[in-house]
């Protein structure tokens, strides 16, 4: 019998979404299981799999023909190229991130305008610092130039457009027009909106295009005003290039989620500068993930069943 297989914890699957699956998934076996094991012993017959599937099982799930992984990033592919010549259709969690990550990113950006890093440090040593070092300043009238115009960048344009900011988008290739952007433009014009940013803000994914794509060159075009903000993937950014430009003062500051090696060595420069704020890969955590990622799944599962387009269905020869 074909197997339609969740790897999640049995209890992270309700009752009713169980009864939903099987209604839509007739003709399946489903199996609920984070059981190495017990999922190795299905391999053979596993059809379709979702959840926190095993990455190195994928070569010997021989019958997949769709796999829904749970995360919204790809980039895990470049270190398997031995699932390059297989043909499973991949979705992945595009739309439960955007709420929380906006809100992440603004949190960065008021931080920033606002000044709470060095207040929070004043408070744990008790220093009433009422003549600030570092001038305060509005998000109004400020640029972002927002590089990865997908469900988090639009999401995000137009909560910053509520605040009074600008946003121009970098995407690709340029696009139509959308709300809260004030144009979008291709990758290839990025150099000539850097100057202009008072943000950097990259959600974009990792690939062979976009490793160090902001480097110390393109770093160099910012204002030392300017700050960035990346909660897309660390490897965009040349971390050597960024951590020297922050401490020379060429960078006002770097709200920063992601890093190319995680956790972010103790040895990292990052640590020590006062105008960087860090948290360890958390911008899409949020109590509603499963939920969401859930509606997602059972609204792929019944276009898969009737053969219908999916959602978020993953290009693998460009990793998104």
């Amino acid at each position: 019998m074909k197997v339609l297989l969740l790897a999640l914890n049995p209890e992270q699957v309700s009752p009713p979404t169980l009864a939903r699956i099987k209604e839509i998934a007739q003709g399946y076996e489903v199996v609920v299981s984070r059981d190495r094991d017990e999922i190795r012993s299905r391999l053979p017959d596993v059809e379709i799999a979702a959840g926190l599937f095993p990455r190195s099982l994928l070569q010997e799930a021989r019958s997949l023909k769709w796999y829904q992984q749970y995360g919204a990033g790809s980039d895990w592919l470049m270190q398997h190229p031995e699932l390059d010549e297989r043909s499973f259709l991949l979705t992945n969690a595009s739309g439960v991130h955007p709420i929380p990550i906006t809100e992440h990113i603004m949190a960065y950006l008021l931080c920033f305008a606002r000044g709470f890093r060095s207040s929070i440090l004043g408070q744990r040593e008790r220093i009433w610092e009422e003549n600030r070092r570092q001038p305060l300043f509005e998000l109004e009238g400020k640029r972002a130039v927002l590089v990865g115009v997908g469900a988090i960048g639009t999401r995000f344009a137009r909560v910053a457009s509520s605040f009074g900011m600008e946003v121009v988008g970098v995407r690709r290739t340029a696009g139509q027009p959308i709300a809260g952007i004030l144009r979008t433009v291709g990758r290839d014009r990025l150099e000539d909106e850097l100057p202009e940013a008072d943000f950097l803000v990259l959600t974009m994914p990792l690939t062979s295009e976009t490793r160090h794509m902001i480097d110390a060159r393109r770093l160099a075009l910012l204002k030392p005003t300017a700050y960035l903000v990346n909660i897309g993937r660390g490897g965009t950014v040349d971390e050597g290039a960024l951590a020297e430009a922050l401490s020379l003062g060429r960078l006002a500051g770097a709200g920063l989620d992601v890093f190319e090696n995680e956790p972010l060595p103790e040895d990292s420069p990052l640590w020590d500068l006062e105008n960087v704020i860090i948290t360890p890969h958390y911008a899409g955590v949020t109590p509603r993930y499963h939920e969401r990622l859930m509606e997602i799944f059972l609204d792929n599962l019944e276009r898969y069943v009737k053969g219908r387009p999916m959602r978020n269905l993953v290009d693998r020869t460009r990793g998104y």
